[in-house]
């Protein structure tokens, strides 16, 4: 048996992009930005930013654009998957994203960057996500990009906002 399974903590770096597919499926992408801190063997402090494409499909795709905005301090579970398409140059590009199954929202009620003050009470933060059909493709852009590994067997610290470049 093999195993997909993908945790993260960050930070959005843009607002949520709502989308829906000619099936009618509705589909939210947006980047969330983590760091990784280690010491060189100088004993340095090192510090590396990695940006990951998030790909939520349906009722949680809805909430993921009701709710979340730039800044805003995420918890997401899901799997990776790599897509690829040909460009309008022909060449074969590449983007490897994470399809979210869960979501926490971690920030406290309208602390958001542009969120707004809600009165009554905060909606449940847990959120899973109904599972895409498999044919269902995700609409296409000119994006490309692939993700690369970080090392392993380093410490983690937590996510500073003043450290993701936005």
């Amino acid at each position: 048996m093999d195993l997909n399974k993908a945790m993260m903590i960050g930070r959005l770096t843009r607002d949520p992009e709502g989308r829906t597919t000619p099936q009618g499926a509705t589909v939210a992408s947006f980047a969330v930005a983590t760091n990784f801190v280690w010491n060189d063997a100088n004993g340095q402090r090192q510090e590396r930013v990695e940006f990951h494409n998030v790909v939520a499909w349906r009722k949680l795709a809805d909430i993921c654009t009701q709710y979340l905005r730039k800044g805003s301090r995420v918890y997401i579970e899901g799997r990776m998957q790599t897509r690829d398409w040909e460009g309008q140059d022909g060449i074969k590009r590449y983007r490897t994203e994470i399809v979210a199954d869960n979501m926490i929202m971690l920030d406290s009620r309208g602390s958001a960057a542009g969120q707004p003050q809600q009165s009554g009470p905060a909606p449940l933060p847990t959120i899973q996500a109904d599972a895409p059909d498999p044919d269902t493709q995700i609409p296409q852009s000119n994006e490309g990009g692939n993700s690369g590994s970080s090392d392993s067997g380093a410490s983690e610290d937590e996510i500073k906002i003043e450290n993701i470049p936005f």
